[in-house]
């Protein structure tokens, strides 16, 4: 018998199907209460392999310091999250998922055990963590590693309606697969400090640090937040309403930690508020130092764009100081001063 795969849908069904040699042999149907799991089926054979490839990739993170436990003749896992193999026997995991108590205070586990969707549970060691981006990276033996498929980057930024999937082990069942469309591709919040992509996908406490792939098994980001829709606060919350960092990015600090660099942001200088022009609001300078102090910015200067990228808010600033830049690269930035546009030569210093 192949291993369980369980599909969220937004339906209060869990449908377990049995198969052998690709033969649906059983198939047992339960009411659930909530955000949970069902069954679907994938028609389009270029999907159908970027999912097998995503799943085989991924791998549930074993709650620290548990060990399976056994009821009869079956092994029950407690399952703490969810992670995924990026390469060379590299795991990428949710920073928060990876954290223990010790001494009344939360640290990152130096050594965790995850389970491949083969069943192995193996050791992986700590290399790196970037809070930035809430992203903990270990490794795993190569002789394992060997085994996993490497998961490909996206060349290209998802936008809205794009389909995506996810595959975790949410409220400790998994591999379970989640299929939704992408939402706002930059939106934001307080947990993190760059953009975060909004998924309409239905998600549960144990998704964190799984990948979300598009079509093609691509990583076009790590799940990171979920906001609950509705008044049941139950220990194990799910939500349609999911947020994961942008893979690109995650891809660049996960190359960082496994150089064993650190890896440096772009800082422009401003301090930014809001102002009206018109019927419309902008983003100016509420304070000017460092570079951008050095290259003429002024208090009051309205941003209008930056390498002719328009800037219509601090988001899209930082987004892209963040995504395409790096200290000591040299940016145009157009102003609009005192009514007059004003064109600046900025050489970016380090965050």
């Amino acid at each position: 018998m192949t291993p369980l795969t369980l599909v969220i849908t937004r339906h209060n069904y869990l449908i377990v199907a049995t198969k052998v040699s690709g033969t649906l042999i059983g198939c047992t149907l339960l009411l659930l209460s909530g955000w949970v799991f069902g069954f679907a089926e994938i028609s389009d054979s270029s999907l159908q392999s970027g999912v097998q490839q995503a799943r085989r990739a991924t791998v549930g993170v074993l709650q620290p310091g548990e060990d399976s436990t056994r009821q009869g003749n079956k092994s029950h896992f407690i399952m703490r999250g969810t992670g995924f193999h990026l390469r060379d026997g590299y795991i990428v995991t949710a920073r928060h998922v990876a954290e223990q108590d010790e001494a009344g205070r939360r640290a990152l586990a130096q050594h965790i055990r995850v389970l491949t969707t083969d069943l192995d549970e193996v050791p992986a060691t700590f290399i790196g963590v970037n809070t930035f981006l809430d992203i903990a990276l270990y490794r795993m033996p190569q002789e394992v590693a060997g085994r996993l498929p490497n998961i490909p980057i996206a060349t290209s930024e998802p936008a809205p309606g794009d389909e995506v999937f996810t595959v975790g082990y949410p409220l400790g069942w998994g591999p379970a697969m989640a299929f939704g469309r992408i939402g706002n591709p930059a939106t934001f919040l307080p947990t993190v400090e760059t953009r975060l992509l909004q998924i309409d996908l239905s998600v549960c406490a144990g998704n964190s640090g799984g990948g979300l792939f598009n079509a093609r098994g691509e990583l076009i980001g790590v799940m990171h937040a979920m906001i609950q829709t509705t008044t049941d606060r139950a220990d194990h919350p799910c939500s349609p309403l999911a947020f994961a960092a942008p893979g690109s990015l995650v891809n660049r600090v996960a190359g960082a930690l496994i150089q064993g660099e650190p890896l440096a942001f772009s800082k422009l200088g401003t301090a930014l508020t809001s102002v009206q022009l018109g019927t419309r609001w902008r983003v100016a300078v509420s304070e000017a130092n460092g570079p951008a102090k050095d290259a003429g910015l002024k208090k009051g200067d309205v941003f209008l764009a930056i390498d002719d990228v328009e800037i219509a808010d601090g988001a899209q600033l930082k987004n892209y100081l963040i995504e395409r830049t790096a200290p000591g690269q040299r940016v145009t930035v157009r102003v609009l001063r005192d009514g007059k546009e004003q064109v600046l030569q900025v050489t970016l210093g380090k965050a």
